[in-house]
């Protein structure tokens, strides 16, 4: 294919998913607000009045960035996989593994779509707080550079899920009983420094904990990891997870069935 093609490859996909998630916003993108606007009210109001600051920033201020990631890495992943899981269903797949596209093309269009999704609920989630407290941005360029990085990895994770995933079932074992698990053990509601020090350890084994705390850091301007070890896991799990993918696609792998 020219470049030419692929573009257009691209944009036909990428087109065709935003549309359609433009078009259910009230399913794609309200229920995420909704939710986090309600961790916001009870977490940040009301339990935040009895907690004057962590880290010199209000409670309300500290738990934004970690509601905002929380949103945007859970609409990536549950995204993609969703999007994934019904073209495995309806034999749509087929079509795109038989087509001229490369396989890195194919999964690249399809996290961009993820990535743009969750961008605007991250967006709409955090322009929310500010009806609660106005939150200084003290990096933007590297917040939006760590946004566009966790979405990517989701979206990754949230295509692995969907390959592997037989059922409808199967579609929710890694979200209930791995990521929501890591998600809220992950510092979006505390400081790892509160924690008892064989907690801490354990918790460094948390990826979701370096990416709260990387964007943490690009809002707030501290965080309890350092930002470049953050930065670090979240590229390498990309890595990771990117060559799984383009793997899948090679042996075809939960997809050619």
């Amino acid at each position: 294919m020219t470049f030419r093609q692929k573009y257009i490859a691209f944009l036909t996909i990428f087109n065709k998913e935003v549309i359609k998630s433009v078009r259910t916003w009230k399913t794609t993108f309200l229920p995420a607000i909704i939710t986090t606007v309600l961790y916001f009210l009870i977490f940040g109001t009301f339990i935040g009045s009895q907690i004057k600051s962590i880290g010199g920033a209000s409670y309300m201020s500290f738990i934004v960035p970690g509601l905002v990631m929380m949103s945007i890495f859970m609409n990536s992943f549950q995204s993609m996989l969703f999007k994934f899981y019904f073209l495995k269903f309806q034999k749509t797949i087929h079509e795109i593994l038989i087509s001229p596209m490369p396989a890195w093309l194919v999964v690249f269009s399809y996290i961009a779509c993820s990535v743009f999704n969750g961008v605007i609920i991250g967006t709409l989630v955090f322009a929310s707080a500010y009806f609660f407290e106005t939150i200084p941005v003290a990096h933007p360029f590297l917040a939006l550079l760590i946004v566009l990085l966790v979405a990517t990895f989701f979206a990754l994770l949230g295509l692995i899920n969907a390959v592997y995933a037989k059922t409808f079932e199967d579609m929710s074992i890694a979200q209930t009983f791995v990521l929501t698990p890591l998600t809220y053990l992950g510092g979006i509601f505390y400081s790892i420094t509160l924690l008892p020090s064989i907690w801490q350890t354990v918790s460094h084994f948390n990826p979701i904990l370096y990416m709260i705390n990387a964007f943490r850091y690009s809002i707030l301007g501290f965080s309890d990891i350092s930002l470049m070890t953050c930065l670090l896991v979240i590229l390498g799990g990309i890595v990771i997870a990117f060559s799984w993918v383009l793997y899948l696609f090679k042996t075809g792998r939960g997809l050619k069935a």
